[in-house]
């Protein structure tokens, strides 16, 4: 019995590295419509999206009958109850990763100010931490998941910077206002897309302290 419970745990985190691999994916390919207007690019986005959302299914499925048929207890169920809430976390970050790919649309990619490259960055920064969250799960790596707050300060700190250098720019009276705005929009995706892998980190240590 306990064998065939490990083949399941190391098949969600298969699935879980999966599914973090497509919202890493999902998050790249929507940065990249900042800078080049490509539908192509977008439809993809779009569909990342859809194949998180079925992975998201698909764990879940896996997670109930590993309690039904399991019946686990103490750390083995903080680590499934655990992975349950993760993918509600990298469901949301697809959701924003087709969010930033939707607001690309209204973009005229004619930049003349170079805040433009702080925004990759910033991108950079989240999609690391994403990753970092749901590795630490699967590695069972209690250091590592409490690193991840300190790094999304990092990212609230680009955040700030970049907003505030975009604002200013309004308010200079910048004659791409709207532009300007969708930028922000955009990043302020990001910097939510980093909060999700906090709640990741925390329940990571959840499923290890309890």
């Amino acid at each position: 019995m306990r064998e065939k419970f490990d083949r399941d745990l190391e098949r969600l985190n298969e699935r879980l590295l999966e599914m973090v691999t497509l919202s890493e994916r999902a998050i790249d390919k929507a940065v990249t419509l900042i800078d080049v207007e490509n539908e192509l690019v977008r439809r993809e986005v779009y569909n990342l999206e859809e194949e998180i959302d079925s992975m998201e299914n698909l764990i879940q499925s896996d997670c109930l009958r590993m309690i039904v048929e399991q019946q686990p207890v103490a750390s083995d169920l903080r680590t499934i109850t655990a992975a349950l809430k993760m993918i509600t976390d990298l469901e949301r970050i697809g959701d924003q990763a087709r969010d930033i790919a939707e607001v690309t649309k209204n973009l005229n990619h004619k930049y003349d100010f170079e805040d433009i490259d702080g925004i990759e960055k910033m991108a950079n920064a989240t999609t690391k931490i994403v990753k970092e969250s749901v590795d630490s799960f699967v590695n069972k790596d209690l250091k590592a998941a409490k690193t991840i707050r300190e790094k999304d300060d990092i990212v609230d700190d680009l955040f700030v910077e970049l907003r505030n250098k975009l604002t200013k720019h309004i308010e200079e009276g910048h004659p791409d206002s709207a532009n300007i705005v969708d930028l922000i929009i955009i990043i302020k995706y990001l910097e939510r897309i980093a909060d999700h892998a906090v709640n990741i980190s925390e329940w990571v240590i959840f499923s290890i302290e309890g």
